[in-house]
């Protein structure tokens, strides 16, 4: 299935919060419920809704969004050299790429978004994750000598949104296959003791006797999670998990303040895919189970997906990007929990130090064996 993605529209004018003090833009302060002007550090505390996350039915989402206010308007703007899409905030100047540090050159263009439903805010501020960011890059091993300095001193950390497809499900699902049951059987054979005698010895093996079996399994599933971004490697921004999905709120444009957003990539039809395999993937544990014996043979899966909810949400990362001999590196820190993933370069020399320390090692031990 697919839905629209990205589309021009008229934009919206965005959300400004000036600072009732001094007139100057205020930005969310991680970790807390307020906006806070960055010059005077006055605060205004943003309104706590007492609604609950809305969960969107699938299928009746795409009659409904458009005239029921489910899409957004957005100013967004494309990186030439890596091809992350990325919201323009209008308190915030975006000069280079806060995923790769190329410089942009295209104007921003205007896109309809569907609007999304809930945040995870930033529970760290940028100095703790810069200070992350530096003691991950110091416990590299084989790293380039001055990698950090440079690193700390080339790049930058930016704070924004990636976005994310959630998705509930209820599922029926038939199945056929066969249960194998192991018994064992002594077999007797004869075999060379360390004297050169034949002597008779015997082994249990091991066999299977299969059974068709069929039946039908119910799953229920909460939160699936889905990355609806393309910026990032899946193999760098899976392991920012887990995300505390508990303490997702209601959007607010409040937290978006001072902070750029991703812009989904994936769409709903194609997030929805995704999930499935997940899904699909806790299925089929839970069909070898209701098969059971020692092991299971899945034949055919049919399986039915009933009550399928979405929520698209934003969740928060710390980013720096800097470039080292003419290579661009990420590295990304989870904004709620800290956790620190990256690419990295290495130092050939430190390496080839290693190899050549490590033969020596084994040629001083092989030498002391033989003694």
């Amino acid at each position: 299935m697919s839905t629209t993605s990205p589309t021009t529209a008229t934009p919206a004018a965005p959300r400004q919060f000036p600072c009732n003090s001094c007139g100057a833009g205020l930005e969310f302060s991680p970790g807390t419920a307020t906006l806070k002007c960055p010059y005077c550090s006055h605060q205004n505390r943003i309104p706590q809704s007492a609604d609950d996350i809305k969960e969107l039915d699938f299928y009746d989402f795409f009659a409904r969004a458009t005239a029921q206010g489910e899409t957004r308007d957005a100013q967004t703007v494309t990186c030439q050299s890596c091809n992350a899409v990325s919201t323009v905030q209008p308190n915030l100047s975006l000069s280079h790429c806060p995923f790769c540090g190329s410089q942009l050159h295209a104007a921003a263009k205007a896109a309809r978004l569907i609007k999304p439903g809930a945040v995870l805010p930033f529970g760290i501020p940028g100095n703790q994750a810069l200070q992350l960011f530096r003691e991950w890059l110091g416990s590299l091993w084989f790293a380039p000598g001055g990698l950090k300095d440079q690193a700390t001193r080339e790049g930058s950390i930016t704070g924004l949104y990636i976005p994310y497809w959630t998705f509930d499900a209820r599922t029926t699902t038939w199945y056929d296959g066969e249960r194998g049951d192991d018994y064992y059987v002594t077999e007797h054979f004869t075999d060379t003791d360390d004297k050169g005698t034949t002597v008779s010895r015997s082994r249990q093996v091991r066999h299977t006797r299969w059974h068709n079996a069929s039946g039908t399994v119910w799953q229920h599933f909460d939160d699936i999670l889905v990355q609806a971004g393309a910026s990032l490697p899946p193999a760098i921004i899976d392991e920012l998990e887990p995300w505390n999905l508990e303490k997702l709120v209601p959007y607010r444009d409040e937290y978006m303040s001072g902070f750029q957003s991703e812009v989904y990539q994936v769409d709903l039809g194609s997030g929805f895919e995704r999930g499935k395999t997940i899904m699909d993937a806790a299925i089929r544990e839970a069909v070898k189970r209701d098969i059971g014996g020692d092991q299971q043979r899945i034949g055919t899966v049919r399986t039915q997906f009933d009550d399928i909810t979405f929520k698209h949400i934003l969740l928060p990362v710390w980013i720096s990007a800097y470039r080292y001999k003419d290579r661009s590196y990420r590295f990304v820190i989870n904004g709620d929990t800290g956790e620190v993933q990256g690419e990295r370069p290495w130092s050939v020399a430190k390496l080839v130090l290693a190899i050549a320390a490590a033969a020596i090692l084994l040629f001083l031990i092989v030498a002391v064996l033989r003694a």
